[in-house]
């Protein structure tokens, strides 16, 4: 095979010829290899290496549905035993897995071959990719953008060509934003369909779920099926789906009801190409015989995105303090950012965040409504097109003053700075559409339906009632035969 048909073929192709005799493991990990060598310097996607192992599995009896492909999981939340799982921290960058995560090893029992674990922000909380341990991860189609975040690196590598697809996780939109920063399918599963551990429980109180990114919506199909399903030391019995996503898709979706929008009180002004990209979808779901109409959006999604950040700086600050009375790390292995957004979340309490808590009810109650009427909710996945790398980095002077903020506990005064007003807009102000299906638990997915002026891709994103996640795919799939995405490659970036 060469690289040129490597590049054409996705994971279920490739997974065929495996099984067929007319390519083996280790020519496809070669393969992946030799590209990600090529590509990666000017991407900095892949900041751990698993070669060893991967060239022993590769050269192993392999079984499962994907058999011989090569695969990434990522630096958080995917942890491969023997290695280290630093979550983009250099507080974590020793923190050696002594088992698989429960998903890894979903992913090795379908039959992949795992050669590198891939970049994300420190402790995955920025929808930008820009760690300090490792450096920034950059945008294949224009090397001073941004891949999104935090599964950034698994986004650019797929992206670039090192593999079909990639292991993501998504707590605030984690999936979808690299997904549409890079021209991929990205769905966030239902709440309970894949499962978390056993390093750690469900991850910040169920709005995280596990999943990839890739270039068809087949890839996304089976190798979701590898990984949904209980596991019998979880806390309680999760969802399940009936039918395997790879069956679902042969199907087509029935006439569909869809409310579409692109407002958001956050970002009251949305790049115009952001409105264009669910504009032009909303045009190809008329075309393909769904009913369209826009709508209001069914949330406050500036109450949302506040209900959002206080549990997250309260799960942030929680992770933090693990680490360092597990790990013993202090401060200075913390960056500024991660010190200070904890900090709010000490200082905030219990209270605040128990009532952000019980603010959930209001806000599943708010989509189940509107999904009462509609099938699904369109918007784009981001406001603005891929943002510049290093555009969301705070000046040394500040990150000085968050650490001495850190330090004296000062996490009051922060409060009453306003600076949670200052972090909605900064932080989520390019990306306010994907908390809500986190914080409901609703599944979303970010399609590749459009490209800018400027050759950048700009995702739009398909919000269903709870587990409707087959139906999503169903739709994708559609779409994907309607306006075919998976040829499209960037220039080389290097």
């Amino acid at each position: 095979m060469t690289p040129e048909e490597y590049l054409a073929h996705d994971a279920t192709a490739l997974a065929a010829l495996v099984a067929d005799g007319e390519v083996t493991a280790v020519e496809l990990l070669d393969l992946a290899r030799r590209r990600r060598d090529e590509v990666n310097p000017a991407i900095n996607a892949v900041v751990v290496d698993l070669d060893g192992v991967a060239d022993e599995r590769a050269a192993g009896p392999l079984e499962g549905p994907f058999a011989g492909v090569p695969f990434l999981v990522k630096d958080l939340g995917q942890e491969y035993a023997g290695f280290p799982t630093s979550g983009g921290s250099r507080a974590l960058a020793a923190d050696v897995a002594g088992r698989h995560a429960l998903v890894t090893q979903r992913f090795l029992d379908a039959g992949l071959v795992v050669f590198g674990k891939t970049n994300t922000p420190e402790l995955g909380a920025k929808g930008v990719t820009e760690p300090e341990l490792f450096g920034p991860a950059r945008n294949p189609w224009d090397t001073t953008r941004t891949p999104g975040g935090s599964s950034g690196g698994s986004g650019a590598a797929v992206a670039a060509g090192i593999v079909p697809a990639a292991g993501a996780n998504d707590g605030g939109g984690s999936v979808r934003i690299p997904a549409a920063c890079n021209g991929l399918v990205g769905l966030k599963l239902s709440r309970g369909l894949t499962p978390y551990g056993p390093h750690t429980g469900e991850a910040m109180f169920g709005m995280v779920t596990q999943g990839v990114v890739s270039r068809t919506v087949r890839d996304s199909a089976g190798l979701l099926d590898a990984i949904v399903g209980s596991h019998p030391a979880e806390a309680y019995l999760g969802a399940s789906h009936d039918v395997p996503f790879a069956d679902r898709i042969r199907e087509r979706p029935g006439r569909l009801r869809i409310g579409f929008t692109s407002s958001s009180a956050i970002n009251d002004r949305p790049d115009p190409e952001a409105v264009a990209a669910v504009e032009g979808a909303a045009r190809l779901l008329t075309e393909l015989g769904h009913e369209v109409e826009e709508v209001s959006p069914p949330h406050d999604d500036e109450a949302l995105a506040r209900d959002f950040l206080t549990i997250w700086f309260a799960q942030l600050h929680g992770q933090v303090a693990e680490a360092k009375a597990r790990l013993g790390a202090s401060d200075s292995d913390f960056e500024a950012d991660t010190l200070a957004l904890a900090e709010l979340g000490r200082a905030a309490g219990l209270l605040p965040m128990l009532r952000s808590m019980a603010n959930v009810n209001d806000h599943v109650h708010k989509l189940a409504g509107f999904h009462e009427e509609y099938d699904l909710l369109l918007t784009p996945t981001l406001a603005k097109p891929p943002i510049p790398v290093d555009s969301t980095t705070t000046p040394p002077l500040l990150q000085r003053a968050s650490r001495a903020i850190a330090k004296v506990r000062a996490g009051k005064a922060l409060q009453a700075s306003g600076v949670l007003d200052q972090l909605i807009s900064q932080s989520l102000g390019w990306v306010p559409y994907t908390q809500l299906a986190n914080l409901t638990g609703r599944p979303a997915i970010s399609l590749p339906l459009h490209w800018t002026a400027d050759g950048l891709p700009l995702g739009v994103q398909l919000v269903g009632a709870l587990g409707t996640d087959g139906l999503l795919l169903q739709l994708a799939a559609q779409l994907e035969e309607a306006q075919p995405w998976a040829g499209r490659f960037p220039a080389s970036p290097v």
